[in-house]
């Protein structure tokens, strides 16, 4: 019973260098983008990484990498209502204390991914497909403006972007049934 404690802790020491090597930097960026504190992001960072070590245990391994982000999220957040109750704003300084309503720092990792993936995809489809679908669906560019810099017919455009949507479909369901 000894001897299998003894092999799960050095496991678990595994898995945190493991995930450290593997997200420092990401951790880092999120929590100093939250602080804008260069110490306070490391130990927040840091915390981040022993409060996964903590909890490996119960998670069930699906997307590590947004596990952890939401982790080093909510060590962020609990920093900043802790401190933001030490300070008293003044009427002046009241408003530069409120809180960006954009895009969350996790939310923004996840965006990314899943564009990083279309490219990925819009990539790999077979000519003229692949540049049809990377213009249309991953620069947002119109039927008309795909046209234009294609020097194509508008219609001819169309069937290429409904022909590489079917081919794109095909791929994202083959991707959702092996996982």
């Amino acid at each position: 019973m000894k001897k299998r404690r003894e092999a799960d802790a050095i496991k678990r020491e595994e898995q945190l260098e493991i995930l450290i090597d593997r997200y420092q930097n990401l951790i880092f960026s999120i929590c100093y983008k939250m602080t804008a504190d260069y110490f306070i992001s490391e130990d927040l960072a840091q915390e981040t990484f022993l409060s996964a070590y903590e909890k490996y245990s119960s998670f069930d391994g699906k997307n590590e990498k947004a596990w952890i982000c939401r982790i080093a999220t909510n060590k962020c957040l609990d920093y900043l209502k802790h401190s933001g109750r030490k300070t008293i704003p003044t009427e002046d300084t009241y408003f530069s204390y409120q809180e960006d309503t954009g895009q969350s720092p996790e939310e923004a990792c996840l965006e990314e991914e899943v564009r990083n993936e279309l490219y990925c995809c819009c990539k790999n489809l077979k000519p003229p497909y692949d540049e049809i679908a990377l213009d249309y669906y991953y620069y947002e560019l119109d039927v008309g403006e795909i046209a234009k810099k294609r020097n194509r017919n508008a219609k001819t455009v169309q069937t290429q972007i409904y022909r590489a949507r079917g081919m794109l479909r095909k791929h994202y369901k083959k991707k959702e049934e092996s996982a």
